[in-house]
């Protein structure tokens, strides 16, 4: 298996263990969503010519960090300017400790507070 599939594997997993987080399918991409809101873009299962294997997440926090990395952008359509940040799975990756770690920021971002203290409490 390709590296970045792992990864992706990975990602997806970790979003679905948060608080009401679910899995759908918007354009044909596969995307985790809290509260009928997006936290984890994943993009299209196979690469196009129009598109190479990445995930968006949105960091209020770590938005600067994560643009200093290789490869990293702000994400299209508008969505950079709110935070998002669009990480290529290919190449060189930061630890997926890190990328874990901005899913989570960026579920927190997007998550009712009511569920974002769920998951607090989960964690205590």
């Amino acid at each position: 298996m390709e590296k970045w599939r792992e990864v992706r594997e990975t990602l997806r997993e970790f979003a679905l263990r948060f608080p009401e987080a679910y899995e759908d399918h918007p354009w044909g991409e596969t995307v985790v969503k809290v509260n009928k809101k997006i936290f984890l873009f994943l993009g299209v299962e196979e690469p196009t010519d129009k598109w190479s294997p990445s995930a968006g997440v949105k960091l209020p926090e770590s938005h600067g960090h994560a643009l200093a990395l290789d490869g990293v952008r702000p994400s299209g359509y508008g969505l950079g300017r709110s935070g998002w940040v669009t990480i290529p799975l290919t190449g060189t990756l930061p630890e997926t400790e890190v990328l874990l770690d901005w899913v989570e920021e960026s579920y927190r971002a997007v998550a009712p507070k009511k569920l974002v203290a769920a998951l607090d409490a989960q964690d205590a």
